[in-house]
């Protein structure tokens, strides 16, 4: 039998939660699920893996912009509930890479595009996307790659 879509295993976790009556949990599994629902109708597709994926680490990214702008503001309390939403979706993501295996994706997509300069960038970037989605942060995979046609 199949190994069960990523999708499939949120909400097997959701109905999990939803008996333990665990609220906080069940409230941010179902932002997950109604993100993968809006992307469905949107645009009548089924959310694959690498979809969830980055789904998954847009939604931890806007929470990140969210928790800076609510402590900035003083709003402890809701920076907290940011960063326990950040917490809950980030379980679901793979283990994020280390710095030097970053920096062997990017040489390696760098050296397979054939990439000098940087108009080339988007080249590269489209090898290395799919490897480091929801694994690395996109600008951070960016600044290295510039900093490296840079030199």
């Amino acid at each position: 039998m199949s190994q069960p879509t990523l999708k499939d295993r949120i909400n097997d976790a959701l109905k999990t939660a939803m008996r333990a009556k665990e609220k906080e949990r069940v409230a941010v599994l179902r932002l997950v699920m109604s993100e993968f629902k809006r992307i469905e109708v949107d645009e009548r597709i089924d959310v694959d893996d690498t979809r969830a994926l980055a789904l998954l680490d847009k939604m931890v990214k806007q929470r990140r912009d969210s928790e800076q702008q609510y402590l900035a503001a003083g709003r402890s309390e809701l920076a907290a509930q940011e960063a326990y939403e950040i917490s809950e979706i980030q379980a679901w993501l793979p283990a994020a890479l280390s710095a030097a295996e970053l920096e062997t994706i990017v040489a390696q997509a760098i050296a397979d595009a054939g990439v000098t300069e940087m108009r080339d960038m988007g080249k590269a970037m489209a090898l290395i996307k799919p490897q480091v989605q929801g694994r690395a942060d996109m600008g951070e995979v960016s600044k290295l790659l510039k900093a490296k046609l840079s030199n």
